[in-house]
């Protein structure tokens, strides 16, 4: 099974100028943690409901003027592509410990987000949806 077929095709994204308080509330209408940061259709990050706490709200950052790209994560984003092994995305979600895996085509644009419920409710009783749900809820 490809990532695609059981992949979310309408997700929310931010620009990098999005204010942090624009994205925060954006994240609690949509009762979601991470957002993808897109410029146009490129990925060029994401931002957590962790890193506006931590990387603005501790430094004392204003959310009305902080812009999303100021404190989004940037470095090493873990992404899959669309056509990829379902198997292969799973265990990359379980290696790295994240809920929600941007999914890119092959030209690298945002298509998709791939979740633990997407694969909750595809991979209902599988080892491998049990698996990954075990090793991303495993304390840091």
């Amino acid at each position: 099974m490809r990532v695609q077929e059981i992949m979310s095709r309408e997700i929310d994204v931010v620009s990098p100028e999005t204010t942090l308080r624009d994205a925060a509330e954006r994240m609690q209408s949509l009762d979601v943690g991470v957002l993808p940061v897109c410029d146009k259709d490129r990925l060029v990050g994401v931002i957590t409901d962790r890193d506006i706490t931590v990387r603005a709200t501790a430094d004392g950052l204003d959310p009305f003027a902080t812009q999303v790209g100021e404190v989004m994560s940037r470095e090493n984003l873990i992404v899959c592509l669309c056509d990829e092994d379902i198997e292969v995305a799973t265990q990359k979600m379980r290696d790295h410990q994240i809920r929600r895996l941007p999914v890119l085509d092959r030209d690298h644009r945002l298509v998709g987000i791939l979740t633990l419920g997407d694969l909750a409710v595809t991979l209902e009783n599988s080892d491998s949806s049990t698996e990954t749900l075990k090793a991303v809820s495993r304390p840091g």
